[in-house]
């Protein structure tokens, strides 16, 4: 990858909401089986705690709203769920690696 493009990355990464990210399950009693990913437990004052939504992969009531067609809600969530943290890591891994090999950056 270009110097840009990661700088670019990282620029969004900043620029998220701070973590981290869970996965958190509501059921039909707080929300119709919401799949969300948040910066903290929403079943304790659900829906007052919404502000901590930061994506959700499943919404319903009473119509679907937000659902995948391959119903991998649980699996999207966890993988938005860890990219708060993962991409920060990746990026400071590739900056590693590049200054233990002298350094050099691919042409831009």
């Amino acid at each position: 990858m270009l110097d840009d493009e990661l700088a670019a990355i990282r620029i969004r990464a900043d620029a998220a909401t701070p973590g981290p990210w869970q996965v958190e399950y509501l059921d039909d009693t707080y929300a119709m089986n919401l799949v969300a990913v948040a910066t903290g437990e929403l079943h304790e004052d659900w829906p007052a705690d919404s502000a901590k939504v930061v994506a959700a992969t499943l919404v319903q009531g009473p119509e679907r709203y937000a659902s995948i067609a391959d119903g991998r809600w649980d699996e999207n969530a966890r993988f938005i769920a860890h990219a708060r943290e993962d991409v920060p890591r990746l990026l400071d891994e590739i900056a590693r690696l590049r200054a233990e090999l002298g350094g050099e950056s691919p042409r831009q």
